[in-house]
């Protein structure tokens, strides 16, 4: 008998060792910055920045912001790329308006069809847990043939200004498990007015190849900061970016006015521990029970109604927008 209890004992904590260390390990690979030619701020000029026709994001570009999401990292591997509404473009002073329950619900069976039911009958009272990302973005000076993204010595003509990608995460966390999951990520960054914009853009005199401002840049909430980074942590370089969006969406021409959002670093509202969401996807967990355990956690550092948020980088000015009900 206390053989047999031994042997059960024992593989129980082998069991409990193979969990540990699946929830707990560390990432294959860790995500490293780029190799970037720093521009000099003082060897460029300000030009104006015009509402885009065409906006693209790239997500999880810094190491930071990938922990801090529970995120996976593959650097042979495509980030997340996403369009974005243009009619979120608003500039520093304006209000932006928080969703409410039905809004969200219309935007989510808008996109899904069948889903609204879902959450009306689950989730009336649904939050758009508002979230803040600044980032430093480029805006394209001419028309990119694809075929030029392959040559290493490849320098596009960019200009580059500061921009908040505000984000309802509520519907970004319904997109868990679909196939077109950074689609969700999209439409839940795509509202009126959650891309509060710079008026200028900065253009370096001459162009380089795998060149960046390398500047600070920071997202303050009522005065508290919230994010701060330097851009020269990226991961990936504008050229890159542009091969990625190519490959997600071929039928999108890059020409003259696209800008890109290049991502943002660590320190937005929306975190996960990595061994929780590893056990959430190891239980099999919905969408919709991920939704919910988020909205009955900690949710106080999500944006809410009266809330002043300003974006600001180095070189390249501030955005400063108020949370309105």
């Amino acid at each position: 008998m206390k053989k047999a209890i031994a042997i059960v004992v024992a593989a129980l904590l082998v069991v409990l060792a193979a969990l540990g260390y699946y929830l707990f390990r560390p990432l294959p690979v860790e995500p490293t910055p780029a190799d970037f030619h720093c521009y000099d701020l003082g060897q460029g000029a300000y030009v104006p920045l015009e509402v885009p026709e065409q906006a693209f994001g790239v997500g999880l570009s810094y190491a930071g912001h990938i922990q801090e999401t529970a995120s996976e990292f593959d650097p042979d591997a495509t980030p997340p790329v996403f369009k974005k509404s243009p009619r979120g473009a608003v500039r520093t002073d304006a209000n932006v308006h928080f969703p409410t329950p039905d809004e969200l619900i219309q935007t989510a069976d808008a996109f899904e069809l069948g889903l609204g039911e879902t959450l009306r009958a689950d989730f009336p009272d649904l939050s758009p847990l508002l979230d803040y990302e600044v980032e430093m973005g480029f805006v394209l000076f001419e028309d990119i043939d694809p075929s030029q993204l392959d040559s290493p010595t490849f320098a596009p003509r960019l200009g580059f200004f500061i921009v908040n990608d505000v984000s309802a995460r509520s519907i970004g966390i319904l997109g868990e498990g679909r196939p077109n999951r950074y689609a969700y990520w999209g439409v839940s960054k795509s509202f009126p007015g959650f891309m509060p914009i710079a008026d200028k853009a900065w253009a370096p005199e001459e162009a380089t190849p795998n060149g960046i401002p390398c500047v600070e840049i920071e997202t303050i909430v009522n005065g508290e900061i919230r994010q701060h980074q330097s851009t020269d942590n990226l991961i990936y370089t504008p050229v890159e970016m542009l091969r990625f969006i190519h490959a997600e969406f071929p039928d999108a021409p890059l020409k003259k006015g696209t800008i890109v959002l290049t991502g943002t670093p660590g320190g937005v509202a929306m975190t996960t521990p990595r061994w929780l969401a590893r056990l959430g996807n190891l239980l099999g967990l919905s969408r919709f029970r991920k939704l919910s355990t988020k909205l009955d956690g900690d949710t106080s550092r999500f944006l809410r109604a009266g809330d002043k948020v300003t974006v600001r980088g180095q070189g390249l000015g501030k955005v400063s927008v108020t949370i309105t009900p």
